[in-house]
């Protein structure tokens, strides 16, 4: 912890005092500097290019620069505090930080600030990700990692369509996927879903702990496999590439399978999508689990929990 002069807002920017900011895996990975490919995609080789980490958060705006016409002081908002990929710090943990008016939307007046904190990087991921074909009341939807951000957005986002959706996590996470109203949940310390005999439409897989030839007998025929790739903190993948090897491989693949998801390549509208995530939560469609907020000088101690996996629900941490 130190002191750090206040930022201010530039043209097109606003300056917001941060009420929450959520502790996710990409920070982890920044702070970490795993898998040391990242280093060379914008966080820095030997050290973080910018000091203070965090990308997502929620609060209130102290000032807006030039050109900004959506927000004024006092609005209450939330949003990701850079643009593109996540490799690289955000400046979020902190009591103040200046990001883009397209990166930002109103927070809902139902949702707390630390809620609203945990929405963006996960909510982005899950609706970028999820496959628009085939989306229709009924469909069968097996979600491996269901518990964390991403997956449990995507079981929300899934029974919004009228999915029935299958959640798969550890056993202390079931009864949250229960509330967060999953039809079926499996324990994957003591079930393997792969080789359940079920089929599914959808298989969004969030932790890639099984091969995809696993997945292909829980596929239907005309079904999609996404996986969203996940290094479980340096206990998976190499510690050099970590799981893009694999990412890529299974983007080879797609040109010749069409069970597989080869992703959102054309960038999506941030503003457009941050518009949906807000709609999602003030309609009760999505609403973010919070375990534990942490002040801000204990944000070792929630990257610690984060990565220890035992959280039931999001972790935040509050300047």
């Amino acid at each position: 912890m130190r002191e750090v002069d206040k930022p201010s807002a530039a043209d097109g920017e606003v300056l917001v005092r941060v009420r929450a900011a959520s502790v996710h895996p990409d920070v982890w990975h920044v702070v970490t500097g795993l898998p040391r490919v990242l280093r060379l995609m914008g966080s820095g080789v030997r050290r973080p290019k910018d000091a203070v980490p965090g990308t997502d958060m929620a609060g209130q705006v102290e000032s807006v620069g030039a050109g900004v016409t959506q927000f004024r002081p006092g609005d209450e908002v939330f949003g990701e505090t850079i643009l593109g990929m996540q490799w690289r710090n955000g400046g979020a943990y902190a009591e103040y930080v200046a990001l883009a008016e397209d990166s930002l939307a109103p927070k809902p007046p139902e949702v707390t600030f630390e809620q609203a904190a945990t929405v963006p990087t996960a909510g982005l991921i899950a609706l970028h990700n999820l496959p628009e074909r085939g989306r229709r009341a009924g469909q069968r939807v097996l979600v491996n990692g269901a518990g964390g951000g991403v997956g449990a957005v995507a079981v929300q986002l899934a029974k919004s369509w009228g999915a029935v959706v299958t959640a798969v996590d550890h056993a202390r996470k079931l009864d949250l996927l229960r509330t967060l109203g999953a039809d079926v949940v499996v324990d994957y310390t003591a079930d393997d879903v792969t080789r359940s005999g079920e089929r599914y439409d959808l298989v969004f897989d969030v932790v890639g702990n099984h091969p995809f030839s696993a997945y292909r007998r829980v596929l239907a025929n005309d079904g999609s496999y996404v996986l969203i790739g996940h290094d479980h903190f340096g206990t998976q993948g190499r510690r050099g590439l970590g799981s893009i090897p694999r990412m890529f491989g299974l983007m080879a693949r797609s040109t010749v399978d069409r069970r597989l998801s080869p992703g959102p390549f054309k960038p999506p509208d941030r503003v457009e999508s941050m518009a949906r995530l807000r709609a999602l939560l003030a309609d009760g469609a999505l609403t973010p689990v919070v375990a534990r907020a942490f002040a801000l000088e204990q944000t070792a101690d929630a990257i610690a929990l984060l990565a220890s996996g035992q959280a039931v629900g999001r972790i935040v941490v509050v300047p």
